[in-house]
């Protein structure tokens, strides 16, 4: 049974900005935009460094999704209480999520969506994040493009009180061989993508086709690999089996070698297969460095802020750079105004987060997170005990994407 003196974990709060970072490198690094009628983002007018940017941030997208992922089913795990019940969960995940969505679904529509809106079942399917269950691109991508990945995590939600019941009684000696499966399954769904999806029409965005894109990457069902290791990866951590000698340095050295990879393996394992291992061992490592007490630059004061915005930077990046980047008809820079004018991007994005998290989401979780008489159906503990190095402190909630 998990103690009521869980070690708090804001390195990993920190640790958060980077990934949604990465994701903005790739968004502006992109010659292909998600929105119609798909105009480059890559600023740079000199063809050799416009591909080298491209390049550069090809992959790291799908890694700082993918580290969300993992991190969403690592925390809910971590921070499951005694006693709440199930229907009390959903509400304060339901709020987490959906009034941040709402507000940049409502701008995506006003300012640049509903010129290529052409029926209800466009627009609907993104608005109740269930818009990644279609195959069709005009609407598994459809009004605010990084929202797909609301869907996903809409799904580990509503599945997490059913997944870790079974997940509890895992035994700690069997936890790593589950892990394997896990990731031996983000293998498996690209398998399928490559061999039984048709390979045709090609996508406009991805050298693959739509519905290999849509089902390797997009549908939900395929990412739950990611959320359920990332609960056993808490229950490592809390039984006290996470490795030291897989520290933060060897983490970092297995990202990059993981990266590296992705520029030879087939496409479709970029996605998650190639960096699903230290991805994990990123996030389990940097939770026991918390637990054990080893200070880290990551919990620092500016790092847990700009991990608490990041979020809304992730969410707000369709129009603070994909609508606004189209206002400029496509026009490319020397390499002070591209530069110039990614910084702009960034700024905006992270005004935009904070104003997300600010007004939006504080709010919402203060008042619409909690209901007003205690509810049955106490949701499922994960049955681990603190390791005993950790020093107690109050039970932590992380805000995951």
């Amino acid at each position: 049974m998990v103690s009521s003196n869980l070690a708090k974990l804001p390195s990993l709060t920190g640790l958060r900005f980077f990934a949604a970072l990465l994701v903005f490198f790739f968004h502006s690094s992109l010659s292909n935009s998600p929105i119609p009628p798909n105009d480059p983002i890559n600023p740079f007018a000199e063809p050799d460094i416009a591909h080298a940017y491209e390049k550069a941030f090809l992959n790291t997208g799908y890694i700082g999704v993918s580290f969300f992922f993992v991190l969403s089913g690592f925390v809910l795990a971590w921070s499951a209480r005694p006693g709440q019940s199930v229907r009390e969960f959903w509400r304060r995940r339901m709020t987490k999520i959906f009034p941040n969505h709402l507000v940049v679904f409502a701008a995506s529509l006003i300012l640049f969506a509903g010129a290529t809106i052409s029926s209800v079942g466009q627009w609907l399917p993104n608005m109740l994040l269930v818009h990644t269950f279609f195959p069709q691109p005009e609407i598994n991508l459809s009004v605010s493009p990084p929202s797909w990945s609301l869907g996903s995590e809409l799904l580990f939600y509503l599945l997490f009180p059913l997944l870790i019941v079974p997940i509890r009684k895992i035994r700690d000696g069997a936890l790593w061989a589950w892990s394997a499966v896990m990731v031996a399954g983000t293998i498996v769904v690209q398998l399928v993508s490559m061999h039984l999806i048709p390979a045709t029409p090609k996508s406009a965005i991805t050298p693959i086709s739509d519905l290999q894109f849509w089902f390797g990457y997009l549908f939900p069902p395929g990412r739950l690999f990611e959320f359920a290791l990332g609960i056993l990866l808490a229950r490592i951590v809390l039984a006290g089996r996470w490795p030291r000698r897989i520290g933060i340095g060897v983490s970092l050295g297995l990202c990059t070698i993981g990266y590296a990879a992705g520029f030879f393996v087939p496409f479709e394992y970029t996605f998650v297969a190639a960096t699903i291992i230290p991805i994990g061992a990123l996030i389990a490592s940097v939770a026991a460095a918390d637990v054990a007490g080893r200070r880290t630059w990551l919990r620092s004061r500016p790092m847990v802020w700009l991990g608490e915005v990041s979020f809304g930077f992730y969410l707000v990046q369709g129009v603070s750079i994909f609508y606004l980047r189209s206002l400029l008809d496509g026009a490319t820079y020397g390499v002070p105004g591209a530069v110039l004018l990614i910084v702009g991007f960034f700024g905006t994005s992270l005004l935009g987060g904070w104003l997300l998290y600010r007004f939006v989401e504080m709010p919402a979780m203060r008042h619409l997170s909690r209901g007003r008489k205690e509810l049955r159906s106490p949701l499922p503990e994960v049955p681990t005990p603190v390791p005993a190095e950790a020093e107690p402190a109050e039970p932590t909630s992380l805000r995951a994407l």
